[in-house]
């Protein structure tokens, strides 16, 4: 049997404030945005077309779930994007509005620096070290 991670949930305001900022500040791919009936909409975002795990934008609906916004992870860096160019992918993600927490930080595993949502969820921009 193979298993695999297809997607994750992130909790949003709003589909359309999700999509623009992950889609136009980020630069992921907008992979399906279905209207469900009744308001809601399967909305996926990737980093690419070809990633097999996917962002499920989803609007929160209730007091809970608007608590949550932005909270999911307990403020914890809980989302990971890997890159294969950190510095023009930093370049580009500053430059389209993308709020970093800190400097580009080198560390024995790879470049790594934290940046976050309009929401609050924090990321974690990271280049591995390539293997000898």
């Amino acid at each position: 049997m193979s298993s695999f991670l297809s997607a994750v949930a992130i909790v949003v305001p709003d589909y359309d404030a999700g999509i623009a900022f992950y889609v136009n500040r980020v630069g992921f791919q907008l992979i399906e945005d279905t209207d469900m009936g009744g308001g809601k909409r399967w909305v996926l975002v990737s980093p690419s077309p070809s990633a097999q795990t996917r962002i499920l934008l989803a609007r929160a609906s209730g007091e809970t779930q608007q608590a949550a916004i932005g909270q999911q992870t307990g403020g914890r860096v809980g989302f990971f994007l890997h890159s294969d160019d950190f510095e023009a992918d930093h370049a580009r993600m500053t430059d389209a509005g993308v709020i970093f927490e800190e400097a580009p930080r080198y560390e024995p595993y790879g470049t790594v620096a934290v940046w976050r949502d309009p929401w609050g969820n924090r990321w974690d921009l990271l280049e591995l070290k390539r293997k000898s």
